[in-house]
């Protein structure tokens, strides 16, 4: 595998690369960061190969309150435009949808627990999610969606929320969803997220987030297994 320069984005302390770095650090990969609540640093284009979109609680519509929004969904434009490999998971993949062109937007339900996805026959069929059956159970914190941008496959959605993931072109992943999480950065995000675990029907309670362990172990090689077949992308 060639070795990548990856770049990831960051929106809050309390939701950085999880298993990813992980993922990075053993396939021999560079990482470097813009920390956007310590600095709105960009990178230049030319200096990475990927770009990693994380999560975070503020909505891509809240430009007022964060304007580097703007600089970040331009160079999301710009890194797709460019041929860069872009991954962007749960806001990230609202920002990826909003720099394409498409609606982002308050879901009908909050979804925040453990709930099967759907994968679609377009997913099945590609190169990308090659699972066995056609659900898969993986982490969701989320109040918004989007909608599918033009031309972009959609690969899976759940009982919640329709578009849970879509890829676009050949280098484009997003996810509404979380595959990343370990242990340690779950119980982050819940230290920082409680207010959030408010009863609903796809909210579940804050002992059931971290009760199967077996959960962060399946996840992470369903993650491994993408993201070596986002890297095989031509």
């Amino acid at each position: 595998m060639k070795k990548l320069r990856i770049h990831y984005f960051q929106h809050v302390v309390y939701e950085g690369l999880g298993s990813i770095e992980e993922w990075i650090r053993s396939s021999g990969h560079t990482l470097t960061s813009t920390r956007f609540f310590e600095n709105a640093v960009l990178p230049e284009l030319s200096a990475i190969d990927w770009l990693i979109i994380m999560g975070g609680g503020m909505s891509v519509n809240d430009e007022e309150e964060f304007p580097w929004l703007i600089s970040e969904k331009q160079f999301i434009r710009e890194a797709v435009e460019s041929g860069k490999t872009v991954l962007g998971i749960c806001l990230g993949s609202q920002l990826v949808s909003s720099a394409l062109g498409a609606k982002v937007y308050k879901n009908k339900e909050k979804e925040i627990g453990w709930f099967d996805i759907n994968i679609t026959n377009a997913a099945l069929a590609g190169s990308l999610f090659e699972e066995p059956g056609s659900k898969i159970k993986v982490f969701h914190w989320h109040g918004d969606t989007f909608d599918l941008p033009k031309n972009a496959v959609h690969l899976a959605s759940s009982d919640a929320c329709k578009n849970q993931a879509y890829f676009f072109g050949n280098k484009v992943l997003a996810m509404q969803f979380h595959l990343e999480p370990t242990l340690k950065s779950l119980q982050q995000m819940i230290e920082h997220g409680r207010n959030d675990l408010n009863p609903g029907k796809y909210v579940q309670p804050e002992e059931a987030l971290t009760a199967d362990k077996q959960l962060f172990e399946s996840n992470r090689k369903i993650l491994f297994t993408l993201l070596n077949r986002l890297a095989d992308q031509k």
